[in-house]
């Protein structure tokens, strides 16, 4: 994996983190962003452990598209989902990673496929040995072809 490609990996786990954090903690999305540019970006943690530098302008983007798409993703997610389940009762994580990958999907050029292939990868590291990442891919799959029905 490039470098680049990598960054751009790590941006979308931070956009899902910045978002989840945003809502639980309503922070603005200017605190929140500069909170993660400034100490979450390749910091060291207690274990000794590296996070990954991320892409900043990407997750700037992500972060700022999801702000700003909301309505919109939100829209697409509640058409996506079963209808007992409606965004606002889904785990605020999948919430976050829904807007995060609709921003993204909604506001940016990045193939659909690749929204699809990377946020589903985003959704195994919050839920290693759950069914998420499965019902990550079904949602997205849906969303992608209603926001860009000729990208497939």
């Amino acid at each position: 994996m490039t470098d680049k490609k990598q960054m751009r990996s790590a941006a979308r786990l931070y956009a899902v983190q910045a978002l989840y954090q945003m809502e639980v903690s309503q922070q603005t999305v200017e605190r929140v962003v500069r909170e993660f540019l400034d100490f979450r970006f390749g910091e060291t943690l207690e274990t000794g452990e590296e996070m990954a530098e991320g892409d900043a302008n990407h997750f700037r983007s992500l972060v700022d598209n999801a702000v700003n798409w909301q309505a919109k993703v939100d829209q697409l997610t509640d058409r996506a989902l079963v209808a007992k389940w409606p965004i606002d009762r889904i785990d605020p994580v999948l919430r976050a990673l829904f807007r995060a990958a609709g921003g993204e999907l909604v506001g940016m050029d990045t193939p659909p496929k690749v929204v699809i292939t990377e946020f589903v990868d985003v959704a195994r590291a919050f839920f290693p040995e759950g069914k998420e990442p499965k019902f990550v891919n079904a949602v997205l799959d849906h969303m992608a072809h209603e926001a860009k029905p000729g990208a497939f």
